[in-house]
C-alpha cells in the first residue's frame, strides 16, 4: 500500500517558498499543502490563491492552530526559525525548516529536545541531497572511480547589492555563510561519509551592514581529507564543485540550484592530460529536487519512520558553521 498524503502548511510567503517550493508541492506524490500563512492577509490570499491552496490565514498562529495539518514548512528569516519551529512542535506539527535551522549548535540542540518533548520531527531544508546528481555523485566516489577522494573545492556565489534586504541584515542572521556556506559542509560530509576535525575561515564583512560578503574555509576530514571552499554575497553568480581523486576528478557543473525541467551534467576526467582527452560526461535526469525532499519527509512521517537528515544531522552543521565563526575572531583553527 501507498503511504498515504500528508497535510502542511507553509509559515511565510518568503521568495524560496513562492518560487521553489509551493510550485514542488505540485509535483509530489504524497505530501499535500492545504494551508498558508502571512503576515499580511492580502499576501496570505493572494499567495494561496496563486497556488491553489484552500486556507489563508493572516498570522502564523492561526496556521499552527489549524487541526488538520501535520507538518509545516518554514521559510521565515533565519531569526525566526528557532522560536517559530519551536512552537510549531509544540503545536503538534512536524517541521521542515529552511537553513540554517537556527543561528547556532546550541539553538539547534534546543530544538532537538523540543522534538524530543513533543514527539514530532524536524529537518533541515538542505535539498541538494534528495536531486539524483547527487546520489550518482556519491555512488561514483564510493565506487573509487577517481581512486581515493582526498578533496573537495566548492564555490557558490551571487550578488546581493547593500540595501534593505533581510540578506544584509546582522540582525537577522544575514550574510553569506549563514545563507550559503552549509552546502559546501553537507557535500563534503555527504561524500566523504565523515565529520570535519578542525576548520578555519577568513571573513570580509561588508562595511555598512557587518554581515560576510566573501568567506573563504577549510575544512580537515579524517584520513587527510579536505574541503576548501567559498562563499560570497556581493560577486558574479557562480556555482561549483569538484571533487578530486587520486585516479580522476568529478566536477559537479550545477551543484545547487540546478532546474527542475532540464537535465544535469556530471564530468569525470582522469587527468590522462590537460586538454580533456580522459573526460567523460555523464547526463542525469532532470529533477525537482525540492519535491524529492518533501516527498521524502512526507513519507517517513506517513510511515511512522525517521525522516532523512533530521535534527542530529543539522546539529552537527550548526557546529561547523559556529567553528568558523569562531576562527574569525581566534584567528585559528578551531574544532566543530
Amino acid at each position: 500500500m501507498a503511504p498515504r498524503s500528508i497535510r502542511w502548511g507553509v509559515l511565510g510567503a518568503a521568495r524560496i517558498a513562492v518560487r521553489c517550493v509551493l510550485p514542488a508541492f505540485g509535483s509530489t506524490r504524497h505530501a499535500q499543502v492545504v494551508a498558508l500563512a502571512a503576515r499580511d492577509p492580502e499576501r496570505a490570499r493572494t499567495v494561496a490563491a496563486q497556488f491553489g491552496i484552500a486556507r489563508a490565514y493572516g498570522s502564523y498562529d492561526e496556521l499552527l492552530a489549524d487541526p488538520s495539518l501535520e507538518a509545516v514548512y518554514i521559510p521565515l528569516p533565519n531569526d525566526l526559525h528557532l522560536p517559530w519551529t519551536l512552537r510549531a512542535l509544540e503545536a503538534g506539527k512536524h517541521v521542515l525548516c529552511e537553513k540554517p535551522i537556527a543561528l547556532s549548535a546550541d539553538q539547534a540542540q534546543t530544538i532537538a529536545g523540543a522534538s524530543i518533548r513533543c514527539g514530532r520531527q524536524v529537518a533541515e531544508a538542505y535539498m541538494i541531497r534528495f536531486h539524483p546528481q547527487w546520489q550518482r555523485a556519491r555512488a561514483l566516489v564510493l565506487s573509487g572511480r577517481l581512486g581515493e577522494a582526498h578533496a573537495v573545492h566548492s564555490w557558490f556565489a551571487y550578488d546581493n547589492p547593500p540595501g534593505a534586504n533581510l540578506r544584509n541584515s546582522a540582525a537577522h542572521g544575514g550574510g553569506g555563510l549563514y545563507d550559503i556556506g552549509g552546502y559546501a559542509l553537507v557535500v563534503a560530509r555527504w561524500l566523504f561519509g565523515s565529520l570535519p576535525q578542525r576548520m578555519i575561515g577568513l571573513f570580509e564583512r561588508d562595511p555598512i551592514h557587518r554581515v560576510d560578503r566573501f568567506t573563504s574555509a577549510m575544512a580537515a576530514f579524517p584520513a587527510g581529507r579536505q574541503l576548501v571552499f567559498g562563499v560570497a554575497t556581493g560577486l558574479a553568480r557562480t556555482q561549483s564543485v569538484v571533487v578530486y581523486g587520486t585516479r580522476g576528478r568529478l566536477t559537479i557543473e550545477t551543484p545547487f540550484n540546478p532546474a527542475a525541467d532540464r537535465p544535469t551534467r556530471l564530468l569525470i576526467d582522469d587527468g590522462r592530460d590537460l586538454y580533456g582527452s580522459g573526460l567523460e560526461v555523464e547526463s542525469v535526469q532532470a529533477a525537482d529536487q525540492y519535491a524529492l525532499q518533501l516527498d521524502a519527509f512526507s513519507m517517513a512521517i506517513a510511515q511512522g519512520r525517521a525522516v532523512p537528515f533530521g535534527i542530529d544531522d543539522a546539529i552537527t552543521n550548526m557546529r561547523a558553521l559556529d567553528a568558523l565563526f569562531r576562527s574569525e575572531h581566534s584567528g585559528c583553527w578551531e574544532r566543530p
